[in-house]
């Protein structure tokens, strides 16, 4: 019980204990997806902004280079994976912009594409079997929303349908637990940004001590049942 801390072989350990038929709690694949956002616009895309994409090889930059330009979009965004805290969002004026700095650093590759949106709020979702809490974030002097760069905070209630939304992302991605990025449209459609099983709590009403007790007290009593 508890996360697998090998860094550069996490998958291969998940794996192997999977197949030697032993039971993650957090669930393997929220392990993976918690950190890899390629993994998460891959597994859980139905979630994500239309035109969401994993960019794996130059051959794929250039198709979606067209897929974008016939959606009439233009500023788009990059998230590099492995990188937390908003330090591998990167916002490009222009596709093509961004393919001629990419053929350039082949080493970038894989990353998640997805349109710039303008306006929209940012707001952080944290569950945790039934407590749940969220607040919406803001930064007028950065695209970039994390309190960690600078924004503000302020609590925000859920509607139930958003609580909704968010808990079958967590179940798409088998997450005991979560810190959900959550995109509200001005139209209020919303679109998941980001999961993770452990974010940060500043702006939060609960305290990390108390939130990591929620979390440890969940996993023990899932690991009951499963006796």
């Amino acid at each position: 019980m508890g996360t697998v801390s090998s860094k550069y072989l996490k998958k291969t350990v998940l794996l192997d204990l999977l197949e030697r038929g032993v039971t993650c709690l957090p669930s393997a694949l929220s392990q993976v997806l918690n950190s890899s956002k390629v993994a998460q616009a891959f597994i859980l895309n139905q979630w994500m902004l239309p035109q969401t994409e994993v960019i794996n090889r130059r051959m794929e930059l250039i198709d979606a280079i067209s897929r974008y330009n016939s959606h009439g979009i233009g500023t788009v965004i990059t998230k590099q994976d492995h990188l937390h805290c908003g330090h591998g969002v990167r916002r490009w004026e222009d596709i093509e912009v961004l393919y001629n700095h990419i053929g350039l650093a082949e080493t970038s590759y894989p990353f998640v594409l997805q349109p710039y949106v303008e306006s929209f709020k940012d707001i952080r979702v944290i569950i945790v079997d039934t407590y749940i809490e969220s607040y919406i974030r803001q930064n007028p002097y950065n695209f970039r929303m994390n309190i960690s760069v600078g924004s503000k905070s302020h609590p925000y209630s859920l509607e139930p349908e958003q609580e909704q939304f968010c808990r079958s992302a967590m179940q798409r991605g088998k997450f005991p637990f979560a810190h959900l990025d959550v995109l509200m449209m001005e139209s209020g459609e919303v679109f998941l940004s980001e999961i993770s099983l452990n974010g940060g709590t500043k702006g939060a009403r609960i305290g990390r001590n108390e939130l990591n007790q929620k979390k440890q007290t969940l996993l023990e009593d899932m690991a009951q049942k499963r006796r």
